[in-house]
């Protein structure tokens, strides 16, 4: 029999996953709050379900063993702490109730503070953050590994895009880029080996300015530049990625943002 995935929350880095690891051969099931999201899932061979973690009252209709979960679920800033609190003791109340063997939980780099220096994994962060609260929470499990994305590229999403003819105040800070199909590889060999491990900040290990991809990736694909840079906040942050690649040997598809 396949192995079996369930991704919860199939956002854009959700699908995408969830997609390869079909072509791959793996039986997927997903969860959606969205009904027209969990038709089209259905529509090109993956489980949907709609499922409102915040409000989860039955998880009847899903099988009761995974070998694989990937949870996707976002801990959005905006909201109430409690909120996101009982959401994701929504999540661990779904985890509770299969068995499965790995489990993947997808935060952000957004958790380390705006400061300049190098941040790893093993940073202490003294500010609690809805990120953080999700973390905790779903770190009670020790069959949990978190991965912290750094800010995700590739398909339709173009830095450059999103400063056309605008002004960029940001352009001196330091990438902390990844692309897709990093991410996604990165996700397949989480599962699939061994990691020694619960956190990992997945990451480019180059860190260009943000100027020098706004105008790499304008070249490439055409794009209309900023119409000037006004540096604010000049902060020099820089996310370590190095723990992950040298546990796995991982070498990157897109080693640096310029590249995208």
């Amino acid at each position: 029999m396949a192995l079996r995935f369930i991704i919860l929350g199939c956002g854009w880095v959700g699908e995408a996953f969830a997609k390869e690891m079909q072509k791959r051969g793996y039986q997927v099931y997903a969860t959606t709050t969205q009904e027209h999201k969990c038709q089209r899932l259905n529509d090109v061979g993956i489980h949907a379900f709609v499922m409102d973690f915040d409000n989860l009252t039955s998880v009847d209709g899903l099988p009761q063993s995974f070998d694989f979960v990937l949870t996707s679920v976002p801990a959005v800033r905006s909201l109430e702490s409690s909120t996101v609190k009982r959401r994701f003791e929504g999540v661990q109340l779904f985890l509770e109730s299969i068995a499965f063997t790995k489990h993947i939980f997808l935060s952000s780099i957004g958790i380390y503070p705006d400061l300049s220096g190098v941040f790893t994994e093993e940073v202490e962060l003294s500010e609690t953050s809805n990120l953080l609260i999700a973390e905790h929470l779903l770190l009670i499990n020790n069959r949990t590994t978190v991965y912290r994305l750094g800010g995700l590229f590739g398909k339709n999403r173009i830095f450059a895009k999103y400063f056309q003819n605008k002004i960029c105040t940001t352009g001196n800070q330091k990438a902390n880029f990844i692309h897709l199909l990093d991410v996604i590889e990165l996700l397949y060999l989480g599962f699939t080996t061994g990691l020694k491990e619960q956190l990992y900040n997945i990451v480019c290990l180059e860190h260009p300015s943000k100027r020098d991809v706004i105008i790499a990736s304008a070249q490439k694909y055409g794009l209309d530049l900023p119409l000037a840079f006004e540096d604010f906040g000049d902060f020099q942050k820089i996310i370590s990625g190095e723990k992950i690649t040298q546990e796995l040997q991982y070498t990157y598809s897109y080693a640096n943002p310029i590249l995208f």
